[in-house]
């Protein structure tokens, strides 16, 4: 004997199934992301990356103004990354952040990051390299809300605490070997689409904007940034330390104007 669902019993069971996997960018996904390259890149046009480039975030977003993402170096074959570029194509701002490696990155060690998602969207990472080539991949995210995303914390106390900044160090230090760290920075970071509830009125937008990390006066990275980048930016980057150790220094701009600085001893360590 058959089972029969009531219609609401089925539309329940259809509810829960996964959502079917986007299996390529349509049309007018293609037509969008062309549009970001001839912005970002007149004239240039980006080649499959393969192995040499990856990104990771997650198919389904928990939080989408919270989404963890990385972008890693795989083998370029005697290239050499100068610039990675981070794309969330349907957000307001596609840009979501641009890294120029200094004489003291790895390179290797890309970026990892959290930004705001603004709708399902594909999310495209592209590296330049020392010889003009342009090396992109992509995956598809299911994520909705996340530049209008409320703050998790009370406005005034993290306005109070902005610019404050931690780093994350490894307990073990060898010189000559690529060291990963990891950067917070307590900032709003007002993307100027949240709505203030008790006021009534959208917040103004605040965000840091650019972040400069030197390593005993050598660069490190340059990171040029916009709204796409979560509450509390967590820049997540490698370095190459000498032996003497030495000091890490941070500045970071926000859109307000605002500039700050701070600066962290980093321990020599065993060969």
């Amino acid at each position: 004997m058959k089972t029969m669902l009531s219609p609401a019993a089925a539309l329940l069971l259809v509810s829960s199934l996964p959502a079917a996997a986007q299996e390529g960018p349509t049309p007018a996904d293609q037509e969008r992301w062309q549009a970001v390259v001839e912005m970002s890149f007149p004239g240039r046009t980006p080649e499959p990356a393969g192995a040499a480039l990856s990104l990771q975030a997650p198919a389904r977003a928990g939080d989408a103004a919270l989404v963890p993402v990385g972008v890693q170096l795989g083998d370029l074959g005697g290239d050499r990354v100068i610039r990675l570029h981070l794309f969330i194509d349907d957000n307001p701002v596609p840009r979501a952040y641009s890294l120029t490696f200094g004489p003291a990155a790895d390179p290797a060690g890309g970026l990892e990051t959290r930004v705001r998602v603004n709708e399902y969207t594909w999310m495209h990472a592209v590296a330049e390299t020392a010889s003009g080539r342009l090396l992109q991949t992509a995956t598809f995210i299911k994520a909705s809300g996340g530049c209008s995303a409320p703050a998790l914390k009370d406005p005034e106390a993290a306005r109070a605490r902005a610019g404050r900044m931690k780093l994350n160090l490894p307990a073990e230090i060898h010189p000559g070997r690529p060291v990963r760290a990891q950067l917070l920075i307590s900032h709003p970071n007002a993307t100027g689409m949240q709505f203030d509830q008790i006021g009534r009125t959208y917040i103004p937008a605040d965000y840091v904007r650019q972040v400069s990390i030197r390593y005993n006066g050598r660069s490190v990275a340059e990171v040029e940034t916009d709204i796409a980048l979560s509450e509390d930016p967590s820049l997540h980057f490698a370095f190459v330390p000498d032996a003497a150790g030495g000091t890490l220094e941070v500045d970071a701009h926000d859109s307000e104007g605002k500039v700050y600085r701070q600066s962290w001893p980093v321990p020599g360590g065993p060969s």
